[in-house]
């Protein structure tokens, strides 16, 4: 017995059915080298038994007596032999085998602990098909374990290794429990699936990138490969942990907030389903130095034949059905398979491809000496031509052959399949008559407009089209469209029935691969089938491709569209894709209407010239006048704007000029600012190059304000005004464009030498790139060059010959201010799209222009001279709203010191000119309101204030007084108790009776704004000596003032000011009003405090107030009003009425309460 494995032996009745030929041995005791354990306690070891050499749990205890029994049968049997020792491998193939799960589960978790996992184990134990729930399923007769009787276990195995033991008695009725554990246990299993599965979509990500691309990036080292969303994720990850080790926190919170789609405490997260990589430091380290080769390690694993052991080690359960969960990850790894095959194919075929060019270039290097043009090439370019930099070049000067590099990154075929061309002149050699008919296609030619817009601001304008960034669709339209015509004749018959057979259930979830992979072949196949019947199908598929196609689709779509507009040329655009697109013009779903609106701003640059300014235009404007979603007004504006970059018929300068109008009226934002952005822009280079900019379009909007400004007598359509009035706005840079482009000094512009970069603030912020004067100049360097001579000529050499700015400085600006002068003052808004717009006008033409040009024509205006005081024609200017605009559109264009002290000393010139001559003060409190909105200028406008304080007139000190209720609202609390509330306590003791009284309005804005107590009470106590001070008393314009500032601000102010101090004094106002014998002082009082009253009604009063002060006011304020106005009287009765009840109903609630 010396060698007799223990574990060959089973007390199974299954063991003794499977295992025939066996003794009657397998009835007695698991263990045959040792005796039984003691009867008492049959789970025990024996007392006498030897220290085992194998142990099976090292520092814990089985829960579970199998666990212990065939512990001590190992014990036995190595006490028995101690010379052989058994794998661990057999000891599980056994404990799976007869089934003692509880132990095998223990020592799982045993090696696990101790590093040395098992794989039988883990694949055991991580197979949901041998935990299903076994029904009704008693343990056999047999099976006596010993006197207590049969064990009972758990009632259902499914989960036990998420089972917590300690909760499971002998009874095995704790179904609630095990829900819970099956529970846990199937959500750590779907946790398992969804990291394979998350293996699975790297291993695709990986293999994203077309084999033939990679090469490409290889062979180029200067061309980058794209990042890909994995990488991104992995690179965040490794950049925020060595941030948060080097001590740089501020830097880690700010990109973790950048990144807030990402958990960077969790490097699954990244979605990368391999090891963590060192971190960046290691990395950096290790850059230079060469990774170790893949043969230095070795995975070694150790296991036993299923041979070796006896009998079947792992219990077969009969096949279950799977949930739907399984179905759905069913499904989904089938799709991942569907790819990946996909993939694979890509990749067999241009690694044939590659073969077949490279034994043809071998071929041709013996035959020829170099390689002959390409044929196929959309433009002129050669396939010589084939570095980046001939690419740039094309770029930079034929916007038609090459796309911008502006952000839109316009489709670029052939910069993108450069290799293709190769292939192309390849293909060509090699196969002459197969291609026969190929290369007898002349090039693509496209009407070119005969317009001179700078490349870049053409760029910027295609750069409005959505385009996908990503060109590859281009790159597969061009090559694909290189094959044979049978395979486009196979594929115009394949191609109709594909895509409608598409399973439903699964097209919302392959759209995406749908679009990408349905598209080039679409597109191809139209290209070159030779039926127009079957070309106008596949098109009409294209368009049709997606019920409600989102951004990215839209995208696919539109740059398929161009690549094919590119191959076919104009004549066909207009016969095969433009009825496509009309087709959908009055579409129900307003992405298919939007498709349509991006694809005629997409196409415009392939559509012949008379298409482009009829029928294009018409449909269009068709869409802008009848879409109702905003969405799609927007993308019709951009697309109107970038046919103004190609339009060449002046004959449509006034359907464009109307579009414009009617573009600028939309009630959507969204759409009015795609306006300013794109269409205006656009419509003024046009006009620009036509020479009707300042001959026709801008004194067109200036004519519209003036006709507005005439109607305006009964009211001012301010909307109206506010339209033309940023249209004006949006056409500022490229006015400022054409007096640059016209100087004397333009043809001296040089490029060359040390050209000063332009400061960062010399031009206001443009709204978008069209309107950068340096995208409409066509370059930053240029426009340098140009301002420096610009500045030059208007401080040194003036104006003589130079026709465009001579029209600015005499024609339009003397028109702007003649317009200013006529406009309300009064109106806040009016003033304040006037003013942005002087401020706009002044900083784009520079500050010596504004110095020399502007200015004096405003000062000879409003002539603030000292003998023109009385002279009513001088005062007339100073209350328009000229005054407001000036200082506030174009004193304040610039902030240095002389610029501010100008300020100032006109602000202080118009307060004393105005107060002097007794002039309505509109046109100062406009320019204090318009300022006071900007705290820069609170300091500034202080002092004005403050001047007027000190001064000797004590018409200016009333206004000074005035001007200070304006500016409280705006100030902080600190300006208010250091330089406001003095400068009002100064002038509330002035000797002009007048000048006090005019601070009562300000000291009342102060109660209404302030929070602080201690500015409270003082304001307080000076209003207090108003109303007390027996001086006061028969001042009647003081009580007047007093009460109409009480009613202003009451209801805003402290309750307990409003309380103990307004309706109090009000009551006792009221009470003496009653004993006035003057009549029209009277009524005067009287009218003043219905109105207070009639405020603060609305007010929450206390019973108390109610009853001692407000009552009593109200029925004094009525004894007043039977006699002087009856119809007050009848008003006054009803709120006495109603607050009489409001006291009853407290008064009832408080006995109740």
């Amino acid at each position: 017995m010396a060698s007799v494995n223990p574990f060959n032996l089973s007390d199974s009745e299954e063991e003794a059915e499977r295992r025939p030929n066996e003794t009657v041995d397998t009835e007695r005791s698991p263990s045959d080298g040792a005796p039984g354990p003691p009867p008492g306690n049959p789970f025990s070891p024996p007392a006498d038994a030897e220290p085992p050499t194998l142990l099976l749990s090292s520092n814990r205890t089985s829960p579970s007596g199998e666990g212990i029994s065939v512990s001590a049968a190992g014990t036995s049997a190595m006490a028995g032999s101690t010379e052989a020792r058994v794998s661990v491998d057999v000891i599980a193939a056994q404990l799976l085998r007869d089934q003692y799960i509880l132990t095998a589960l223990e020592f799982h978790t045993e090696l696990l602990e101790a590093g040395r996992e098992l794989p039988r184990l883990r694949d055991y134990f991580s197979n949901p098909g041998n935990f299903e729930r076994q029904s009704g399923t008693p343990p056999a007769k047999d099976q006596v374990l010993g006197p207590g009787g049969p064990l009972n276990r758990a009632g259902s195995i499914s989960t036990l290794d998420s089972l917590d033991f300690a909760r499971y008695s002998d009874d095995g009725n704790r179904e609630s429990d095990e829900r819970v554990a099956v529970l846990e246990f199937e959500l750590r299993k779907a946790k398992e699936t969804i990291q394979a599965l998350r293996a699975n979509l790297t291993q695709a990500a990986e293999s994203e990138v077309p084999s033939q691309e990679r090469k490409n990036f290889k062979s180029s080292p200067e061309i980058q490969e794209p990042i890909r969303p994995l990488e991104k994720r992995a690179l965040n990850f490794l950049v925020n942990e060595y941030l948060l080790k080097n001590e740089y926190k501020l830097s880690s919170i700010t990109f973790s907030d950048e990144n807030d789609d990402q958990d960077f405490e969790l490097w699954d997260d990244v979605g990368l389903n391999i090891p963590k990589p060192p971190d960046l430091l290691q990395l950096y380290r290790n850059c230079g130095t060469p990774l170790p080769s893949p043969r230095d390690t070795v995975d070694v694993s150790v296991g036993v034949d299923f041979g070796d052991l006896p009998g079947n080690c792992i219990a077969q359960e009969p096949p279950k059905k799977p949930d739907l969960s399984q179905q759905q990850q069913t499904e989904v790894v089938q799709e991942l398979e569907y790819q990946i095959s996909l993939l694979n194919n890509e990749k067999q075929s241009l690694a044939e491809q590659i073969k077949k060019l490279q034994s043809e270039i071998q071929t041709l290097k013996r035959t020829v000496s170099s390689p002959p043009p390409a044929t196929l090439d959309l433009g002129t370019q050669s396939a010589s031509n084939l570095s980046s930099s001939s690419t740039t070049t094309a770029c930079s000067t034929d916007p038609l052959s090459v796309p911008p590099t502006d952000n839109g990154q316009y489709l670029d075929i052939r910069g993108v399949s450069e290799a293709g061309n190769d292939t192309t002149s390849v293909q060509n050699t090699s196969h002459p008559q197969s291609h026969n008919k190929l290369k007898s296609q002349p090039p693509v030619q496209f009407d070119q407009p005969n317009r001179k817009l700078s490349p870049v601001f053409q760029q910027a304008l295609l750069s409005f089209c959505r385009m996908c960034s990503d060109s590859r669709l281009g790159a597969e339209v061009s090559r694909i469209a290189d094959s044979e015509e049978s395979v486009m004749l196979m594929l115009g018959r394949c191609l109709p029935h594909i895509v409608p057979n598409v399973l439903l259930a699964k097209r919302e979830r392959m759209v995406a691969h749908l679009c990408q992979e349905l598209i080039p072949l679409i597109l191809c196949t139209a290209c070159l089938h030779p039926e127009p019947k079957e070309r106008d199908q596949l098109l009409h598929i294209l368009f049709n491709l997606i019920k409600r196609p989102d951004d990215e689709q839209r995208q696919m779509i539109l740059t398929g569209c161009v690549a094919f507009a590119r191959h076919v040329g104009p004549t066909r655009v207009e016969a095969e894709l433009l009825p496509q697109c009309w087709e959908q013009i009055n579409h129900k779903y307003p992405e298919r209407r939007l498709l349509v609106a991006e694809s005629c701003g997409a196409l415009a640059p392939y559509l012949p010239k008379e298409i482009r300014s009829s029928l294009v235009l018409s449909m269009l404007q068709q869409m802008l006048a009848e879409d109702k979603a905003d969405m799609v007004r927007e993308a019709v504006v951009k697309s109107l704007g970038i046919i103004m970059g190609y339009i060449d018929d002046p004959d449509k300068y006034s359907q464009g000029f109307e579009l414009m109008l009617l573009s600028l009226g939309d009630p959507s934002e969204r759409v009015v600012s795609a306006v300013h952005q794109v269409f205006i822009p656009a419509f003024a280079a046009w006009t620009t190059e036509l020479g009707t900019l300042h001959t026709a379009l801008i004194p067109s909007l200036l004519a519209r304000i003036e006709k507005l400004l005439n109607q305006g007598e009964h009211g001012l359509d301010e909307h109206k005004l506010h339209v033309f009035l940023s249209a004006l706005q949006s056409l500022i840079p490229p006015l400022f464009a054409v007096v640059l482009q016209n100087a004397p000094f333009t043809s001296r512009a040089k490029l060359h030498g040390d050209i000063p970069a332009i400061e960062v603030t010399r031009f206001p912020r443009p709204a978008s790139p069209l309107q950068d004067v340096a995208t409409i100049i066509g370059s930053r360097e240029m426009l340098s060059a140009l301002l420096l001579l610009y500045d030059h000529q208007l401080e040194h050499e003036g104006t003589t010959g130079w026709d465009s700015l001579l029209w600015v400085v005499n024609q339009l600006l003397p028109q702007l201010i003649d317009i200013v002068g006529r406009i309300n003052v009064t109106s806040s808004t009016c003033v304040h799209e006037f003013s942005r717009f002087f401020w706009r006008f002044c900083r784009t033409f520079g500050k010596i222009f504004t110095n020399t040009k502007v200015k004096p024509q405003f000062q000879e205006i409003l002539r603030l001279s000292e003998e023109n005081v009385d002279a009513s024609a001088g005062n007339g200017i100073l209350t328009k709203a000229t005054v407001p605009i000036y200082a506030t559109g174009v004193l304040t264009c610039y902030n240095q010191e002389e610029d501010r002290k100008l300020l100032v000393g006109f602000l202080e010139d118009v307060m004393t000119t105005l107060s002097l001559s007794h002039a309505p003060l509109d046109s100062l409190k406009a320019s204090f309101v318009e300022l006071g909105a900007n705290p820069v200028y609170h300091e500034l406008l202080l002092t004005v204030l403050w001047y007027g304080v000190v001064h000797t007139s004590a018409l200016v000190r009333c206004t000074a007084a005035r001007m200070f209720e304006l500016l409280v609202k705006g100030v902080n609390e600190t300006l208010v108790a250091q330089r406001v509330v003095p400068a009002l306590i100064t002038l509330s003791s002035d000797p002009e009776i007048s000048v006090r009284i005019s601070t009562i309005p300000a000291f009342g804005t102060i109660m209404e704004t302030v929070t602080q107590k201690e500015l409270l009470e003082r304001v307080k106590m000076q209003l207090a000596s108003f109303l007390e001070d027996p001086q006061y008393q028969d001042q009647h314009s003081l009580h007047m003032e007093i009460i109409r500032t009480f009613g202003r601000v009451g209801p805003n102010a402290e309750p307990r000011f409003r309380d103990e101090f307004v309706l109090p004094h009000l009551h006792k106002l009221a009470l003496a009003n009653n004993s006035q014998v003057t009549e029209s002082k009277r009524i005067d009082i009287a009218t003043q405090l219905f109105e207070a009253y009639s405020a603060l009604s609305c007010c929450f009063i206390s019973e108390e107030v109610m009853v001692n002060h407000f009552l009593p006011g109200l029925r004094c304020l009525r004894a007043d009003m039977e006699q002087l106005s009856p119809e007050h009287e009848v008003i006054l009765s009803s709120m006495i009425k109603e607050c009489e009840i409001k006291v009853e109903n407290r008064g009832m609630s408080d006995a109740q309460g």
